[in-house]
């Protein structure tokens, strides 16, 4: 029929917004600030991991498919990996497969296990890709409030959250955006109360090698942990590779098909020279580990530090990339409205943490953790020490007199 008697295509409006680690991107950039929002470090991986993948390349070893469900050098590292550190026992042909970083494993374990219906708890704040997948699932995502300062679960909190409809817990330890590390016995509680609901737990513990303070114990390393966990990590946290996207998720050989049979149809494969370099890295990187750890954690003593010079009172995070501070000594109550602010006056720029919860319990209330702001420390020293010298603005530009 003649073109003018076509209807117009159908309009089409994004299904999220930009996320608010693009959103921060855009306004330090906009006004050249100190961008301590997103968390990607600035220095790189291991040269020799980096030109293993290299030479995979130029020498045409790496540039077809990867099998489906990952390289057999890197499920195979990946077993011997959590049988070295943890004690547990992967079967790397059955227990294992390979993600495009932890992130797709998260979004492929939530399509696969949960059903529009069910419900999907977490504690707050949370990883904001937690809602964002779950919603597309069509189940209903439900919070429970860590509490300040510890930012540890409650275990009887988590109970009073569950109804007959729930279907799995999604724990995150090491923590974002907090670095509270759950110790083991609060996760056996919470194993406890997911076994007596008959329930799964996704585990995102892709910190577990950026722990300061405490020891990283796996969910599925607990007792009754196993038979319920699925487990998901990744190596661009651990080796400083986080464009490379390589992630992995094991656990009980069932859940693992689930999750392939739906990253299959996501990304199918990817990675293929990235894939055997990093089995190498897991076998071979304890070194670069260690000496990250240890470059961390001055990192994070330094920007604590310089927070508290400012007249906050941070979080000293156990673990992870980040440390958050509530901004009400400063006067603030709304910390997502004062980034602009804090981009132009003072010229640095974090997360506000009301961004990684749910909304506002009541319509035109305040946000959980609304006052409170994340500030990024995997940057080089130049960066934070620059960041540290702005921090002593912001008492000025909210008003507050020096003390």
């Amino acid at each position: 029929m003649p073109a003018a008697s076509q209807p117009p295509r159908p309009h089409v409006t994004p299904r999220h917004p930009p996320s608010v680690f693009e959103t921060m991107t855009r306004l330090a950039a906009r006004h050249d600030a100190v961008n301590l929002g997103q968390g990607f470090p600035d220095t790189e991986g291991p040269d020799w991991v980096r030109a293993l993948a290299a030479e995979a390349i130029l020498t045409g070893r790496a540039n077809q498919y990867a099998p489906g469900r990952g390289d057999p050098r890197l499920r195979r590292a990946v077993a011997a990996h959590q049988h070295r550190h943890y004690g547990l026992e992967v079967d790397p042909d059955r227990e294992a497969v390979v993600t495009t970083g932890a992130t797709e494993g998260i979004a492929a374990a939530l399509l696969a296990l949960v059903q529009p219906g069910d419900e999907v708890v977490a504690f707050e704040p949370f990883y904001d890709s937690y809602a964002a997948i779950t919603a597309q699932t069509g189940a209903r995502f439900v919070t429970v409030p860590l509490t300040v300062p510890d930012f540890l679960p409650d275990p009887e909190a988590l109970e009073a959250a569950i109804t007959p409809r729930t279907r799995l817990l999604l724990l995150n330890t090491p923590h974002n955006p907090t670095g509270s590390v759950v110790p083991a016995d609060v996760l056996t509680r919470l194993v406890e109360v997911c076994a007596r609901h008959g329930m799964l737990i996704l585990s995102d513990e892709v910190y577990e090698h950026l722990v300061f303070d405490g020891v990283h114990r796996p969910v599925a390393s607990v007792p009754g942990g196993w038979d319920r966990t699925l487990t998901v990590s990744s190596a661009g946290k651990s080796f400083s590779l986080t464009g490379w996207k390589v992630g992995w998720a094991t656990g009980p050989a069932d859940l693992v098909d689930a999750v392939y049979s739906v990253k299959q149809f996501l990304t199918y494969s990817s990675g293929p020279a990235y894939q055997p370099a990093i089995a190498r890295a897991l076998a071979e990187g304890e070194g670069f580990l260690t000496e990250q750890r240890r470059r961390y954690s001055t990192a994070r003593d330094g920007l604590v530090a310089g927070l508290r010079a400012a007249g906050l009172d941070p979080v000293v995070p156990a673990a992870g990339y980040f440390t958050v501070t509530d901004l009400a000594p400063l006067g603030v109550t709304d910390a997502l409205g004062a980034t602009a602010r804090l981009a132009e006056r003072a010229g640095v720029v974090g997360i506000p943490v009301s961004a990684l919860c749910s909304p506002a319990a009541e319509p035109g209330g305040p946000p959980p953790l609304a006052s409170w702001m994340r500030w990024a420390f995997c940057k080089s020293p130049a960066v934070l020490a620059e960041a540290v010298s702005r921090f002593q603005r912001l008492p000025g530009v909210f008003g507050v007199p020096d003390r």
